[in-house]
């Protein structure tokens, strides 16, 4: 994880977002028919370093994978991590920083969406409750946003109000310990919070315990708990990052930052236990430089696996087996670009868009149905600074 990112937030985040004015114009998408979408919007996080200023938003044609120009959508201070509600009219983001209203905390920032302009404005902002916050979902009733802040080590349940307003967190969970690693592994760093269809369970990867946290999650309440076991041991000294659910919940997929494994997990969806099914890399055989790993995603269709590498800026790209959930890489297609930080799919299956952090650039590829390879499709899109890409419906 980058942290060169600006330390200081507090004097600086409610001004920058309260004015906000940039807008984008998207085509109108009334009268369409909303299951068979022909375009979407997509917003970016970014680091605000250089030339970026704060969540940036563009429209990505279903059709031919092109991009409209981004536009400034609202300045915020390093919005490093984007999640949208369910209800399609709010967006959250972190505030990837380590003070805020006056204590050593990051921020969850809720913005309201402009239907037709995707223009967002600013509802409120609380503590993310520790430094660092890096990833955040929102729960599938739209009740809470759950947290997870790196630089704090910890994981933390916002309530949202009716107005979609993120309040004061109602469960904070510290993490401790560390691992083997003495540079990355000195102490708990919660990497990315991830619920479950049925929205029972939250995972939680710390990078700095080797561990993926497994906890309740009493939705009406706001409440986390350790579940039994409370946790699943990596590899020692891997460092596990992120991590998909695979759409039949049999399955749970941890790519780790710190060795360039993906560790493929059995998940008992009933109980909330994952068991170890495999590790496989993330590189090529032979290759010898330094490479650290960053998101992973499984495809709609359950059929395929795909892991960004930032070093050999490459998509690393599996094949499901849809008996045992184990993994075989079919191939590897580079980015296009440096520091592939994020990555996301469409809805829809058709389109990966690969965000370039160090080229300041977000490209398109267009994911083969049948074999899971991508295939750039020429069109590409400047972004300074991209680290998140998040879909959301036009018109809505």
């Amino acid at each position: 994880m980058n942290r060169s990112v600006c330390s200081t937030f507090l004097a600086t985040l409610l001004p920058l977002l309260l004015s906000t004015t940039a807008t984008v114009t998207v085509a109108d998408q009334q009268g369409q028919d909303s299951a068979q979408p022909t375009a979407l919007r997509v917003y970016f996080g970014t680091y605000t370093r250089g030339d970026s200023q704060g969540i940036y938003v563009s429209e990505v044609d279903l059709g031919c994978g092109s991009l409209q120009p981004a536009e400034l959508a609202a300045e915020m201070t390093n919005p490093s991590f984007l999640a949208l509600h369910p209800n399609g009219r709010y967006l959250y983001a972190v505030g990837e920083v380590s003070g805020f209203g006056g204590k050593r905390a990051g921020a969850v920032a809720g913005f309201s969406i402009d239907r037709s302009s995707g223009k967002l404005t600013l509802l409120g902002a609380a503590s993310s409750g520790g430094t660092g916050p890096c990833h955040l979902a929102v729960d599938a009733t739209g009740a809470n946003v759950l947290v997870a802040n790196y630089g704090g080590g910890s994981v933390a349940c916002l309530p949202l109000g009716e107005d979609g307003r993120p309040g004061r967190a109602t469960s904070f969970i510290q993490h401790q310990g560390s691992s083997v690693n003495r540079r990355r592994q000195q102490g708990p760093h919660a990497h990315c919070v991830n619920l479950t269809a049925d929205n029972r369970f939250a995972l939680v990867a710390d990078l700095g315990l080797d561990k993926v946290l497994i906890y309740r999650l009493d939705a009406a309440k706001g409440e986390l708990a350790a579940n039994t076991p409370p946790s699943f041991g990596t590899s020692p000294g891997a460092g596990p990052r992120h991590l998909a659910l695979h759409p039949s919940a049999r399955y749970v997929y941890v790519v780790d930052e710190l060795d360039s494994t993906v560790t493929a997990c059995r998940f008992d969806a009933r109980d909330g236990v994952l068991t170890l099914l495999q590790t496989i890399s993330t590189l090529p055989q032979g290759f010898e430089g330094n490479n650290t790993t960053a998101e992973i995603h499984v495809h709609p269709s359950g059929q395929f696996v795909y892991a960004s590498n930032r070093g050999h800026d490459s998509v690393a790209i599996y094949a499901v087996d849809g008996d045992s959930g184990r993994l075989s890489c079919v191939g590897h297609e580079p980015t296009q670009g440096k520091t592939p930080r994020n990555f996301s799919i469409d809805p829809t299956g058709t389109y990966l868009l690969a965000a370039n952090q160090d080229t300041d650039n977000v490209v398109v590829f267009r994911i083969d149905r049948q074999s899971g390879q991508l295939r750039t499709t020429g069109h590409s899109l400047k972004v300074p600074s991209p680290v998140c890409v998040a879909f959301a419906p036009l018109g809505r």
